[in-house]
């Protein structure tokens, strides 16, 4: 039986409004991959506080059993990892994800390049840059700014399983598994992560690995 989840989805509400209050976003401009809306940038002073509540978003998104509930702070954690930035940041990240949903890598590249020259420390900077690499089949490429997003945010779910699929498609099977499994340790609730990994492991241990 599903329990409710009016107090649980209250609580995580509370949590993504001191995220919000941490990182600022641009409001007219629609997301392109990640489910995050965006908000009013706040000052930086209090980015404290939304790393404290992002540590108990992560927190229950691991702990949660209920899919909704997870799809709610999954939503959060892609929000703030997003608009995380300053207002000219905000806008360039939102001008690439257009473009990378659009299919202009050109313009994605250009996008990312500049959030990344403005705020070299913005994990999600390397991995939007990272995804348009991957499209473009540049693997290295892609594999050296998801190394960067995981070691400026190494929970990076998103990150770790496009690690996984850039290994798939190498044909590394070893290391895609491994990846596909660090992203569901972190967050359990990627099901078609979660389908790949469980086909890797059959084909792995099927050849008596």
């Amino acid at each position: 039986m599903r329990r409710p989840l009016v107090a649980p989805l209250i609580a995580i509400l509370v949590l993504a409004v001191a995220l919000t209050g941490a990182a600022g976003a641009q409001s007219p401009e629609p997301p392109a991959q990640a489910p995050g809306q965006p908000s009013q940038p706040a000052p930086k002073v209090q980015q404290p506080k939304g790393e404290e509540a992002l540590d108990q978003l992560f927190g229950r998104l691991k702990s949660t059993k209920d899919d909704a509930e997870a799809d709610v702070i999954e939503q959060a954690i892609w929000h703030y990892w997003i608009n995380k930035g300053t207002d000219t940041v905000d806008i360039l990240m939102a001008k690439g994800m257009r473009a990378m949903q659009a299919g202009d890598h050109d313009t994605a590249i250009e996008a990312f390049d500049a959030v990344l020259v403005l705020d070299p420390e913005l994990a999600e900077g390397y991995n939007k840059r990272a995804t348009v690499y991957y499209m473009m089949g540049r693997y290295a490429d892609s594999v050296t700014d998801i190394e960067k997003t995981l070691e400026l945010e190494p929970r990076h779910f998103g990150a770790l399983s496009g690690l996984g699929l850039i290994y798939s498609e190498l044909d590394e099977r070893e290391a895609a598994l491994r990846a596909f499994d660090a992203a569901l340790g972190i967050n359990p609730h990627l099901d078609g992560i979660a389908e790949k990994a469980a086909e890797l492991r059959l084909r792995l241990e099927g050849r008596g690995i």
